[in-house]
Protein backbone atom coordinates (compact mmCIF):
# COMPACT_ATOMS: atom_id res chain seq x y z
CA UNK A 1 0.00 0.00 0.00
CA UNK A 2 1.26 3.60 -1.23
CA UNK A 3 0.67 6.38 1.75
CA UNK A 4 0.32 9.54 0.64
CA UNK A 5 2.91 12.41 1.60
CA UNK A 6 2.04 15.11 4.18
CA UNK A 7 3.17 18.54 3.71
CA UNK A 8 3.19 20.64 6.88
CA UNK A 9 2.77 24.15 5.44
CA UNK A 10 3.67 27.60 7.60
CA UNK A 11 1.73 30.44 6.20
CA UNK A 12 2.60 32.83 7.92
CA UNK A 13 1.18 35.78 10.91
CA UNK A 14 -1.81 37.05 9.10
CA UNK A 15 -0.64 38.80 5.68
CA UNK A 16 -1.30 36.44 2.43
CA UNK A 17 1.11 37.66 0.67
CA UNK A 18 4.30 37.03 3.08
CA UNK A 19 3.06 33.07 2.07
CA UNK A 20 6.12 31.19 0.69
CA UNK A 21 6.10 30.68 -3.17
CA UNK A 22 6.33 26.96 -2.25
CA UNK A 23 3.98 26.92 -0.25
CA UNK A 24 1.49 28.91 -2.47
CA UNK A 25 2.39 25.88 -5.37
CA UNK A 26 1.48 23.07 -2.97
CA UNK A 27 -1.50 24.70 -1.83
CA UNK A 28 -2.67 24.81 -5.26
CA UNK A 29 -1.12 21.13 -6.40
CA UNK A 30 -2.50 19.34 -3.43
CA UNK A 31 -6.02 18.15 -3.32
CA UNK A 32 -6.70 17.46 0.47
CA UNK A 33 -6.27 20.44 2.71
CA UNK A 34 -6.24 20.13 6.22
CA UNK A 35 -6.61 23.47 8.19
CA UNK A 36 -7.00 23.39 12.21
CA UNK A 37 -10.26 24.93 13.96
CA UNK A 38 -10.31 26.16 17.51
CA UNK A 39 -13.75 25.31 17.94
CA UNK A 40 -16.79 23.91 15.60
CA UNK A 41 -18.20 26.94 13.17
CA UNK A 42 -15.28 29.38 13.99
CA UNK A 43 -13.47 30.53 10.75
CA UNK A 44 -10.15 29.18 9.83
CA UNK A 45 -7.15 32.01 10.18
CA UNK A 46 -5.15 29.78 8.58
CA UNK A 47 -7.72 28.80 5.77
CA UNK A 48 -8.43 32.59 5.64
CA UNK A 49 -4.74 33.59 4.59
CA UNK A 50 -4.65 31.11 1.83
CA UNK A 51 -8.25 31.25 0.28
CA UNK A 52 -6.88 33.82 -2.20
CA UNK A 53 -4.28 30.75 -3.37
CA UNK A 54 -6.99 28.23 -3.07
CA UNK A 55 -9.52 30.21 -5.48
CA UNK A 56 -6.75 30.53 -8.16
CA UNK A 57 -6.88 26.57 -8.44
CA UNK A 58 -7.71 25.02 -11.91
CA UNK A 59 -9.37 22.18 -10.26
CA UNK A 60 -11.60 21.65 -6.80
CA UNK A 61 -10.03 20.29 -3.73
CA UNK A 62 -11.40 18.99 -0.76
CA UNK A 63 -10.74 20.66 2.58
CA UNK A 64 -10.99 19.38 6.06
CA UNK A 65 -10.91 21.49 9.09
CA UNK A 66 -10.44 19.28 12.26
CA UNK A 67 -11.43 21.41 15.81
CA UNK A 68 -7.92 21.96 18.06
CA UNK A 69 -9.44 22.41 21.25
CA UNK A 70 -8.26 25.52 23.52
CA UNK A 71 -7.40 23.92 26.47
CA UNK A 72 -4.44 23.02 28.06
CA UNK A 73 -6.32 19.18 29.41
CA UNK A 74 -3.98 17.21 28.76
CA UNK A 75 -6.17 14.44 28.14
CA UNK A 76 -8.63 16.39 25.94
CA UNK A 77 -5.84 17.83 24.10
CA UNK A 78 -4.30 13.88 23.43
CA UNK A 79 -7.56 12.50 22.49
CA UNK A 80 -8.30 15.60 20.02
CA UNK A 81 -4.20 14.85 18.30
CA UNK A 82 -5.20 11.13 18.42
CA UNK A 83 -8.51 11.84 16.47
CA UNK A 84 -7.05 14.36 14.05
CA UNK A 85 -3.98 11.69 12.89
CA UNK A 86 -6.38 8.99 12.40
CA UNK A 87 -8.23 11.17 10.12
CA UNK A 88 -5.54 12.49 8.72
CA UNK A 89 -4.02 8.76 7.90
CA UNK A 90 -7.08 7.54 6.55
CA UNK A 91 -6.79 9.81 3.77
CA UNK A 92 -2.55 9.40 3.42
CA UNK A 93 -3.63 5.76 3.19
CA UNK A 94 -5.85 5.87 -0.12
CA UNK A 95 -2.20 7.27 -1.60
CA UNK A 96 -3.09 10.42 -1.97
CA UNK A 97 -0.77 13.63 -0.64
CA UNK A 98 -2.07 16.05 1.38
CA UNK A 99 -1.08 19.47 3.22
CA UNK A 100 -1.37 20.74 6.86
CA UNK A 101 -1.63 24.87 6.75
CA UNK A 102 -0.41 26.25 9.94
CA UNK A 103 0.08 29.51 11.38
CA UNK A 104 3.09 31.21 11.02
CA UNK A 105 6.04 28.34 11.04
CA UNK A 106 5.56 24.51 10.90
CA UNK A 107 8.47 24.54 13.85
CA UNK A 108 7.81 27.29 16.26
CA UNK A 109 4.92 26.45 18.98
CA UNK A 110 2.74 24.60 16.45
CA UNK A 111 0.26 21.82 17.29
CA UNK A 112 0.94 20.53 13.81
CA UNK A 113 4.42 18.90 15.58
CA UNK A 114 1.96 16.83 17.74
CA UNK A 115 0.19 15.18 14.65
CA UNK A 116 3.48 14.92 12.76
CA UNK A 117 5.26 13.09 14.98
CA UNK A 118 2.24 10.39 15.21
CA UNK A 119 2.24 9.99 11.52
CA UNK A 120 5.78 9.66 11.19
CA UNK A 121 5.40 6.58 13.80
CA UNK A 122 3.15 5.22 11.08
CA UNK A 123 5.51 5.29 8.46
CA UNK A 124 4.11 8.93 6.83
CA UNK A 125 6.71 10.59 5.08
CA UNK A 126 6.39 14.46 6.33
CA UNK A 127 8.00 17.47 4.77
CA UNK A 128 7.78 20.84 6.31
CA UNK A 129 7.26 24.20 4.55
CA UNK A 130 8.90 26.85 6.47
CA UNK A 131 6.77 30.05 6.68
CA UNK A 132 7.53 33.85 8.62
CA UNK A 133 7.11 33.42 11.98
CA UNK A 134 5.00 35.73 13.95
CA UNK A 135 7.60 37.27 16.22
CA UNK A 136 9.73 38.27 13.19
CA UNK A 137 6.59 39.69 11.72
CA UNK A 138 6.15 41.55 14.53
CA UNK A 139 9.88 42.95 15.00
CA UNK A 140 9.51 44.16 11.37
CA UNK A 141 5.81 45.57 11.59
CA UNK A 142 7.41 47.43 14.92
CA UNK A 143 10.91 48.47 13.11
CA UNK A 144 12.38 46.64 15.93
CA UNK A 145 16.31 45.29 15.47
CA UNK A 146 15.93 41.88 17.50
CA UNK A 147 19.10 41.14 17.80
CA UNK A 148 22.86 42.59 17.49
CA UNK A 149 26.20 40.78 16.93
CA UNK A 150 26.15 38.89 20.25
CA UNK A 151 22.50 39.53 21.38
CA UNK A 152 20.67 36.45 23.37
CA UNK A 153 16.81 36.09 21.93
CA UNK A 154 14.42 34.41 24.27
CA UNK A 155 11.07 33.58 22.88
CA UNK A 156 8.42 32.50 25.57
CA UNK A 157 4.98 31.15 25.10
CA UNK A 158 3.79 31.82 28.70
CA UNK A 159 5.37 32.91 31.57
CA UNK A 160 5.88 30.94 34.57
CA UNK A 161 8.88 30.54 37.18
CA UNK A 162 11.92 29.59 34.69
CA UNK A 163 11.67 33.32 32.97
CA UNK A 164 13.35 35.17 36.40
CA UNK A 165 16.12 32.87 35.63
CA UNK A 166 17.08 33.29 32.52
CA UNK A 167 15.67 36.80 32.43
CA UNK A 168 19.12 38.53 33.30
CA UNK A 169 20.89 36.62 30.41
CA UNK A 170 18.66 38.23 27.74
CA UNK A 171 18.70 40.87 25.63
CA UNK A 172 15.76 40.79 23.84
CA UNK A 173 12.72 39.12 24.77
CA UNK A 174 9.71 37.99 22.86
CA UNK A 175 6.38 37.58 25.12
CA UNK A 176 3.92 35.58 22.78
CA UNK A 177 -0.02 35.50 23.62
CA UNK A 178 0.09 37.69 26.29
CA UNK A 179 -3.35 38.16 27.31
CA UNK A 180 -3.39 34.94 29.08
CA UNK A 181 -0.23 35.76 31.10
CA UNK A 182 0.20 39.45 31.14
CA UNK A 183 0.00 40.12 34.88
CA UNK A 184 2.69 37.81 35.38
CA UNK A 185 4.77 39.07 32.84
CA UNK A 186 4.58 42.91 33.71
CA UNK A 187 5.42 42.07 37.10
CA UNK A 188 8.42 40.10 36.30
CA UNK A 189 9.52 43.04 34.03
CA UNK A 190 9.21 45.25 36.33
CA UNK A 191 11.82 43.93 38.27
CA UNK A 192 14.71 43.73 35.71
CA UNK A 193 16.42 46.86 36.88
CA UNK A 194 17.78 47.71 33.34
CA UNK A 195 16.43 50.67 31.24
CA UNK A 196 14.02 49.03 28.27
CA UNK A 197 11.83 49.30 25.57
CA UNK A 198 8.43 47.74 25.65
CA UNK A 199 6.40 47.06 22.41
CA UNK A 200 3.60 45.52 21.70
CA UNK A 201 1.79 44.16 18.55
CA UNK A 202 -1.96 42.84 17.83
CA UNK A 203 -3.11 40.89 14.77
CA UNK A 204 0.19 41.53 12.83
CA UNK A 205 0.19 42.21 9.15
CA UNK A 206 -3.93 41.43 9.55
CA UNK A 207 -6.18 44.17 8.76
CA UNK A 208 -7.02 45.31 12.46
CA UNK A 209 -3.26 45.27 13.09
CA UNK A 210 -2.28 47.14 16.18
CA UNK A 211 0.97 48.56 17.56
CA UNK A 212 1.66 50.82 20.71
CA UNK A 213 4.69 51.17 22.98
CA UNK A 214 4.23 49.49 26.24
CA UNK A 215 2.12 46.51 27.22
CA UNK A 216 -1.81 46.20 25.75
CA UNK A 217 -4.48 44.82 28.09
CA UNK A 218 -7.49 43.90 26.21
CA UNK A 219 -7.20 40.14 25.78
CA UNK A 220 -6.56 39.68 22.30
CA UNK A 221 -5.36 36.10 21.43
CA UNK A 222 -2.98 37.14 19.24
CA UNK A 223 -0.99 39.41 21.18
CA UNK A 224 2.91 39.92 21.30
CA UNK A 225 5.13 41.83 23.25
CA UNK A 226 9.06 42.73 22.66
CA UNK A 227 10.99 43.74 24.84
CA UNK A 228 14.68 45.36 24.49
CA UNK A 229 16.86 45.95 27.65
CA UNK A 230 19.05 48.42 27.07
CA UNK A 231 22.98 47.45 27.91
CA UNK A 232 25.59 49.67 29.67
Amino acid sequence: MTIGKLYGIGVGPGDPELVTLKAARLIKETDIIFTPQSRNGKPSVALSIVQGIIDERETECEILQPVFPMTEDKDILHKSWDEVTDQLYDKLASGENAVFITLGDPTVFSTFSYISSRLQSKGVEVELVPGITSFTACAARAGIQLTEQDDILAVVPQVDDRLPEILPYVDTLVAMKTSRHLDVLEECIDKDPREKEVVSIQNCTMPDENIVEGFIDNKRYFSTSIIKFKKD
